[in-house]
């Protein structure tokens, strides 16, 4: 039986799996994403956490028949690399990705795509649910969409399609987005920048808060906590962030009219009562078309790699045998 992997590179997590053909997974590894010295030290990582995978399934790497891989943008597809990622170090600008995979496993068979197509690329290869029109939504360090319209999972010039957290939803630029934009979703509701956004409402309004804003350590986990215990201030910040990921979901549907739109991420899976329910709750009200149905996904924090590795089985499409 043939032999498949795929790799997942996320801004803080290099993740791996190896399978076959139904897309049973035999193993699966995972690594910290290195933040620096370059992007080399990323390409290494990589390497090795592949390597480690095909190990734990007992499979050469030179026995693997094709790699996907779903990475964080941006993406150049001809040069098979990341340029400038947003979510790392800036002495990270070149992360080398399908080359020095394809060296390691002998085959020209390497698929790369932004991490959220991979998702709907899963989401369509998995799920019991996988109409034409869907869309895998991720909220976590970043965000990010995948698509799949009539059918073609949307991949766009050198594979940036899908950026949707770099849609402007705050025209005003209260927030600075990683990428140096204001106003975007994702500097607004991402897991990076949520706890930017509560000292920046602070700033302008102190209240007596129990978040510590001191605290080196001090992120978007303190914010939830605060929230879920009651904490007045911290409640206002996340209704905020559901108001702004309602409208940024409403813009994706407005563009893309999907039937499902799954939704995970590290944020989304750990606080699904601020994410998800607060865009179910308003999205009626807030576009003039269809309204779909919007769920966690079900693969969790595997949905990317699964979806890799559903790539590389399908040659990037997710598409399923269908019965007749």
């Amino acid at each position: 039986m043939a032999t498949y992997a795929g790799v997942d590179l996320g801004a803080t997590h290099v993740r791996a799996v190896v399978g076959n053909e139904a897309g049973k997974v035999a193993a699966k590894r995972s690594a910290p994403t290195p933040q620096g010295p370059n992007g080399i030290a990323v390409t290494e990582a990589i390497l090795q956490v592949l390597r480690e995978t095909c190990d734990a399934a007992d499979v050469r790497p030179k026995g693997v028949q094709a790699v996907g891989i779903g990475s964080f943008g941006p993406l150049d597809l001809a040069e098979g690399i990341v340029r400038n990622p947003a979510n790392l170090p800036d002495e990270i600008d070149t992360i080398p990705l399908t080359g020095p995979v394809s060296n390691l496993v002998g085959s020209r068979k390497v698929s790369l795509h932004n991490d959220t197509t991979a998702g709907v690329i899963g989401e369509r290869f998995y799920s019991d649910r996988n109409p034409d029109d869907m869309v895998y939504l991720t909220i976590s360090s970043g965000i990010g969409a995948g698509i799949a319209v009539d059918g073609n999972v949307l991949a766009g010039w050198d594979g940036n399609a899908g950026e949707a957290g770099h849609m402007t939803v705050d025209p005003t630029g209260a927030m600075a987005c990683g990428c140096g934009i204001d106003g975007h979703w994702e500097a607004y509701c991402s897991g990076n920048n949520i706890p930017r956004y509560a000292r920046h409402l602070h700033e302008e309004n102190p209240v007596d808060t129990a978040i510590d804003f001191e605290d080196p350590d001090y992120s978007a986990v303190d914010v939830f906590e605060a929230a879920n215990e009651g904490d007045a201030f911290a409640r206002e910040v996340l209704e905020r962030v559901g108001r702004w990921n309602a409208l940024g979901v409403a813009s994706i549907v407005h563009a893309y009219a999907p039937l499902v739109i799954y939704v995970g991420g590290a944020v989304t899976l750990n606080n699904p009562e601020w994410t998800l329910d607060p865009i179910k709750e308003q999205l009626a009200d807030l576009v003039m078309s269809n309204v779909p149905d919007v769920r966690e996904t079900q693969l969790g924090d595997d949905v990317v790699v699964r979806g890799a590795l559903a790539s590389a089985i399908t040659g990037g499409t997710g598409e399923r045998e269908r019965a007749n």
